[in-house]
């Protein structure tokens, strides 16, 4: 069987997905943000107007331009574009340069703009990995040269990220990287090994934080301390559960009133579910199966190993990241801080998102056909 590499249409059917995601995202974080942006900033539309100007608009010019860059170009500054990444997100811990929000060390300050290097780390992480893992392709099953060096990659910015601390996108890095070192050949018996380590780690992590035990003893225990730490996953549930089959009505949300915390951001999909109702958030989740099932159609067809490596940790970041924050706005995870991709408020999220699938276009563009 003879396989060829063809130069065709992008797919059109992952971009008109994506699309409709970031027109929802703009509707709603107009419609969600409306008293917060009130309250805070004197301004209605203060989320929605940032959103467009230094997160969509930007992140649909960088979809169009990596959609056609040939995405091998990214392997030569693989490297680079990682280390850039890691050296951001130890600038966050620098007084004057990191910006402290809420306890946490996230955020670099350039002026008026805020930057967060994680959401950096999670598209060069994919690209490093993607790379990296095509060129020892036959020492991935071995303990020392395969197993031991992934360990200390994920491990080093696994350090970082709890430093800041932001257990969420931890969480989405190692099922990230976890996938593609799947995908690249591993062994299942190292895959298990590194579940078991990964499930006491995160058990340790808890203890150690008590906020952390907090948000586990929540989501055990919804009704547990509904005005203290229960407060934010019980507004959630109440504004899922009032929307009902149909919504309340677009902009018709009490929630979002200054009883929700974060109703533009990570609490975004409790505010579609109230104004929405089953049928929007049923419509939402279908659009990111529809972007798992053409990313992973993309990673099958690729043609090469770095090609599968990249979809398949492209579609990995949005599909995980969805179905984390969804489950645990629906409580049942617990609360993790990741914001739904394309939708939930945030620039710098949205930017990288929109490159990585540019990149994941430009994979589909170079099919393989038998």
């Amino acid at each position: 069987m003879i396989e060829k590499t063809t130069q065709s249409k992008a797919d059109p059917v992952l971009f008109y997905t994506i699309i409709i995601l970031v027109v929802l995202g703009m509707i709603m974080i107009a419609s969600a943000g409306l008293g917060y942006s009130r309250v805070r900033f004197s301004d209605e539309y203060f989320f929605f107007k940032r959103q467009v100007l230094f997160g969509v608009l930007p992140g649909l010019a960088m979809l169009f331009i990596t959609k056609n860059i040939d995405y091998h170009f990214w392997k030569k500054f693989s490297f680079i574009f990682f280390m850039l990444s890691v050296i951001c997100l130890i600038l966050v811990f620098v007084p004057g340069v990191g910006s402290k929000i809420y306890g946490a060390s996230r955020w670099i300050q350039l002026g008026p703009v805020s930057f967060q290097p994680s959401e950096m780390l999670k598209i060069s992480l994919i690209i490093y990995l993607a790379a990296w893992l095509e060129s020892r392709r036959e020492k991935i099953k071995d303990f020392y040269d395969g197993l031991m060096p992934f360990v200390v990659i994920v491990g080093f910015v696994s350090f970082l990220l709890i430093k800041q601390p932001d257990i969420g996108t931890l969480g989405v890095i190692i099922l990230i990287a976890m996938s593609i070192f799947f995908v690249s050949g591993a062994k299942v018996s190292h895959m298990l090994l590194m579940g078991g380590v990964g499930i006491a780690a995160l058990f340790t992590l808890i203890k150690l934080e008590s906020y952390r035990m907090d948000r586990l003893l929540v989501f055990l225990h919804p009704e547990l301390d509904p005005k203290g730490i229960g407060y934010q996953i019980n507004q959630a549930l109440l504004a899922i559960g009032s929307g009902g089959i149909f919504g309340v009505g677009l902009g018709h949300s009490l929630q979002k009133f200054n009883y929700l915390p974060e109703p533009a951001g990570d609490s975004i999909f409790a505010i579609i579910g109230e104004e929405m109702g089953l049928i929007g958030v049923t419509i939402l989740i279908i659009l990111f199966i529809i972007i798992a099932v053409r990313g992973l159609r993309i990673a099958k067809r690729a043609p090469d190993m770095f090609g599968v490596l990249l979809a398949v940790g492209f579609t990995a970041w949005i599909t995980f990241q969805a179905f984390l924050n969804i489950a645990a706005i629906s409580g049942l995870v617990p609360l993790t801080g990741v914001p739904l991709p394309f939708v939930s408020y945030g620039g710098t999220s949205i930017i990288f998102l929109l490159i990585s699938v540019g990149i994941l276009l430009n994979i589909s563009k170079q099919a393989s056909v038998n």
